[in-house]
């Protein structure tokens, strides 16, 4: 599934692209790409609408129309938002966005999970108010953190794959962002003291900004906005390693485990597993004698 920096990436690349273009006509040709909205219905919702921006929310991307809407995006496993100069169709195509220079914006994915779902810009905020802190903004800081780690005893990594708390991180960069912190991904997310929060806090933004600097991770059907394969998948230090040498200690062997029903890389040597920290028992009051 692309995360955050495959996401970003191609907004980065389509939003200058894109921006102040007009849909001339949008065409949906699955219908599971606009449900429970019909296809007709939002075809005649976005086409002749001004294109104002392209963002991106945690996974999302947010197509920001003229007159205060939103038509939001959600590639799941396979989607991928291409930009091109028009000629055949290509497989898995499942929505087209005919531009007023001639140009078309694709939406193909080969297992159909991708989404969109128009949104009032009044409502944008609340329909993601579930989604936790954007790893790359200022508010994510070791203190942001601790707070939604803190009593928490599920496993770091499926911590770290819970949207409600950092917005962005799958599979990949949860690994990588382990890694580099030298936490092991079965240690509960409530064990963290403030020096592994600076580490861990420090390593997700360092994962995610090495995912963005090599255009994303194309390990199965992820294509940046250019229809281009990235690189990051080059550039793993665990994910995808298992019986590799650790690329730090390289004394020691990439192991494979399950955690959430993903698959979890890591090196059992340098990432250390942090103990449940066990609440400080309340002191017992002396019974009071009897007068």
């Amino acid at each position: 599934m692309p995360e955050l920096p495959e996401v970003e990436t191609i907004r980065r690349q389509l939003e200058p692209e894109i921006a102040g273009r007009r849909i001339e006509r949008l065409e949906v040709l699955d219908g599971r790409w606009s449900r429970p909205v019909a296809p007709a219905e939002l075809e005649r919702a976005v086409s002749g609408r001004r294109i104002e921006g392209l963002g991106r929310r945690g996974k999302y991307l947010l197509l920001a129309l003229e007159r205060g809407e939103t038509l939001v995006m959600h590639l799941r496993m396979t989607g991928n938002l291409v930009l091109v100069e028009g000629g055949a169709a290509e497989p898995h195509l499942r929505a087209r966005f005919e531009l007023d220079d001639g140009r078309e914006l694709r939406f193909t994915d080969a297992r159909r999970f991708g989404e969109a779902f128009l949104v009032g810009d009044a409502d944008l905020e609340a329909r993601f108010e579930r989604l936790g802190v954007e790893p790359l903004s200022d508010e994510f800081t070791p203190e942001a953190l601790g707070e939604r780690a803190a009593g928490r005893v599920v496993p770091l990594k499926s911590f770290l794959l819970d949207q409600s708390h950092i917005a962005g991180i799958g599979n990949i960069y949860a690994d990588e962002a382990l890694f580099r912190a030298r936490l092991h991904p079965l240690s509960p997310a409530g064990s963290m003291r403030p020096e592994h929060l600076v580490a861990l806090r420090d390593a997700v933004v360092e994962a995610l900004e090495a995912g963005l600097a090599h255009g994303g991770a194309s390990i199965d059907d992820y294509r940046d906005g250019r229809g281009e394969m990235g690189e990051m998948q080059d550039e793993f230090l665990v994910h995808t390693r298992e019986g590799e040498p650790c690329p730090s200690c390289g004394g020691q062997k990439i192991a494979r485990i399950v955690v959430s029903g993903r698959s979890t890389y890591y090196c059992p040597s340098c990432q250390v597993r942090l103990r449940r920290r066990r609440r400080p028992a309340r002191r017992r009051r002396p019974p009071r004698r009897s007068t």
